[in-house]
């Protein structure tokens, strides 16, 4: 019977997918629903940009190792990411009025700024896409005899196909409908363990002190590791294509704001249920949580709950982890085709074809992440690495392009250059570092120097804007 409704609703999200395909008439549309989302629609969308594998699934297995000081990246600095977002980066963005984010670069400090940007950008996903294949295919081998390799390509092809057809539309419309079941299913389950273990009381007593242990030791390696979590996601973030396509297919500039505030509300409060039905499972079922930390939540659904509660938590991680992923696959096949193919190709491309060339690409980037899903399984890790490859190299020259007068081109390259190599470096040498905080500041003192020594010769790029 499980079985049967989950494939009712893939049925369903695939039907929304093409019916989505009608709404598409230009690439305006396939990567920001051409500008016309609702706020619920927008602040659903914004919710569920990184309630996947790595909130359900990562996270609470970390939050019972390590408590909240080990989930300090996601949920925490996934809410900071949107509400930094909404208050400073949102409204100068929105008003330049472009598909993707390697156009915001193109605005800042030129073509061939925003060709390396986009190069910069687009690896960050794979390793994000895949992630989130092997929480799905992870799902459905709980309810069914998959292997890991058929349920990643199965995942795949259903994600593939309502994206590729209906683009941020498709993604709009179903992430409301996941959203929902997200809220009810997550809320269920967390009923039925507080039911079961005697109250919400009973599983906070018995939790480890370390579960809500929330600052770290006063000492500078614990404060140094508990910053760099917070920016990770909280900074690392902010140039990515994903959080961009999600706020800027809004219908206005006010509704933008509002969606990001109201979905890092919605995804601190949310994103910390799976944190406490973990602990209750623990505690309730510590065989399953020695068998399998990151599926301890299924196993727990599956043996000790009804089939109303089952469907409800295996609708609402579905959805998490599908909606995720949609928008994964969309983010780099948008800046291929937006700022790799179309400044060489563009002149020679109607937009029907360049249409057909964002559909093309995100089969492309799927087909890259089921490489890398095939070579790495930890969920949280390969999420984590995601927003750092942003973060060392893209965060410093968005942030002084928007608010630097002084910044220039040349500076954005060598912050772009210099902190990705001085993170790589730093994780070859110097092994179980905070190394994206040297990568980060790398950046930040490359971009200083360069613009300083190489200002631009033409008119200040917050002009342009």
């Amino acid at each position: 019977m499980l079985l049967t409704a989950i494939l009712i609703y893939l049925v369903i999200t695939l039907a929304i997918g093409a019916g989505s395909s009608r709404l598409v008439k230009n690439s305006n549309d396939f990567v920001l629903a051409g500008r016309s989302l609702p706020l619920f629609l927008s602040a659903s969308a914004l919710f569920a940009t990184w309630f996947g594998s790595e909130t359900i699934f990562g996270a609470s297995s970390v939050y019972l190792d390590e408590g909240l000081l080990g989930v300090i990246e996601d949920p925490f600095g996934g809410a900071l990411c949107l509400i930094l977002f909404g208050l400073f980066y949102l409204r100068p963005m929105y008003r330049m009025n472009v598909l993707t984010i390697g156009d915001v670069f193109k605005k800042l400090f030129g073509e061939r700024l925003a060709f390396f940007a986009s190069l910069f950008m687009i690896p960050a996903y794979f390793g994000y896409v895949a992630a989130q294949l092997i929480a799905l295919s992870l799902v459905l081998g709980a309810v069914t005899d998959l292997s890991l390799l058929e349920g990643v390509v199965i995942s795949a092809c259903i994600v593939v196909f309502y994206t590729f057809l209906g683009g941020m539309w498709a993604i709009s419309i179903t992430d409301f409908m996941q959203t929902t079941l997200i809220v009810i299913g997550l809320l269920a389950v967390a009923y039925l363990v507080a039911d079961e273990a005697g109250g919400v009381g009973v599983i906070l007593e018995k939790a480890p002190p370390e579960s809500f242990q929330f600052f770290p030791e006063a000492n500078w390696s614990a404060w140094t590791t508990y910053l760099g979590a917070w920016i990770i996601l909280g900074l690392g973030s902010i140039p990515s294509q994903d959080i961009y396509q999600r706020v800027m297919s809004s219908k206005s500039e006010k509704v933008a704001v509002q969606s990001t505030f109201l979905a890092g509300i919605f995804y601190l409060s949310f994103g910390l249920l799976p944190l406490f039905i973990a602990l209750g499972a623990k505690i309730l079922y510590p065989e399953l949580y020695l068998a399998d930390k990151q599926m301890l939540l299924p196993a727990m659904v599956l043996q000790h709950s009804n089939l109303a509660i089952q469907v409800l938590f295996f609708g609402a991680l579905i959805s998490a982890i599908m909606s995720t992923t949609s928008s994964g696959l969309l983010a780099p096949a948008a800046i291929i085709s937006e700022n790799l193919i179309r400044p060489y190709f563009g002149k020679k491309l109607s937009d029907t074809q360049f249409l057909w060339i964002l559909r093309l690409n995100v089969i492309l980037v799927a087909a890259i992440a089921l490489t890398m899903a095939f070579w790495k399984s930890d969920i949280y890790e390969l999420v984590a690495e995601a927003s750092i490859l942003m973060l060392v190299s893209l965060f410093v020259p968005l942030t002084a392009g928007i608010y630097w007068k002084k910044s220039s081109s040349v500076g954005a390259f060598l912050a772009l250059v210099v902190g990705m190599a001085s993170y790589l470096a730093a994780e070859t040498f110097l092994p179980n570092q905070e190394t994206h905080l040297l990568g980060l500041l790398a950046s930040g003192l490359a971009m200083g120097i360069g613009s300083l020594i190489f200002p631009n010769k033409l008119p200040s790029n917050h002009e342009l804007s």
